[in-house]
């Protein structure tokens, strides 16, 4: 059973000091850099809370842009010829040892995709690079694409998913 989570921006109440992914790297962004770059508008963080407010899951999110030539030649041709896409990051994703194994990771992209489709300015895709090959292959079950310039790099199309949402939503009657 799945625990109950709401995904919410991670503010001053939230107890970032007991949160521990496993990766080094994220724990210390979380714990240390993260406050910095929402203050400086780098990018905004989103928390996972369970039940009793804990911490199980976090994700940074950031406006960025797709350049064209990163596209694959088939997905490129189809689109108009601007230099620069619009696109946002889903700069770090982290799961708590306690809470993996809950389907939080592909929670916090469909809250993404959700947050994007809701955005005043228009975005083309969801970006994000793959640490190693297992979250390669997490990004790649849940329909991004690799980027032609990055072998870490992939991208995700908004307009696609917002399709899927809708047609899933008809099919089910809601």
């Amino acid at each position: 059973m799945t625990p109950p989570f709401v995904v919410e921006p991670l503010g001053a109440g939230h107890d970032r000091r007991g949160f521990t992914c496993g990766a080094e790297p994220l724990d210390r962004y979380f714990h240390e850099r993260v406050t910095q770059d929402i203050r400086r508008r780098i990018a905004n963080c989103f928390v996972a809370v369970d039940g009793v407010g804990a911490v199980a899951g976090y994700y940074t999110l950031s406006a960025a842009g797709l350049p064209m030539t990163d596209l694959p030649e088939e997905e490129a041709k189809r689109l108009p010829r601007y230099p620069l896409l619009p696109a946002c990051r889903i700069g770090r994703l982290a799961v708590a040892t306690t809470a993996s194994g809950h389907g939080l990771g592909a929670a916090f992209v469909v809250d993404a995709v959700t947050r994007a489709m809701r955005a005043e300015p228009a975005i083309f895709a969801l970006l994000v690079d793959a640490k190693d090959e297992a979250a390669a292959r997490f990004y790649a079950h849940l329909g991004f694409r690799p980027l032609a310039s990055r072998k870490s790099g992939f991208y995700l199309p908004v307009a696609e998913v917002a399709r899927q949402v809708v047609a899933t939503r008809q099919a089910s009657g809601r």
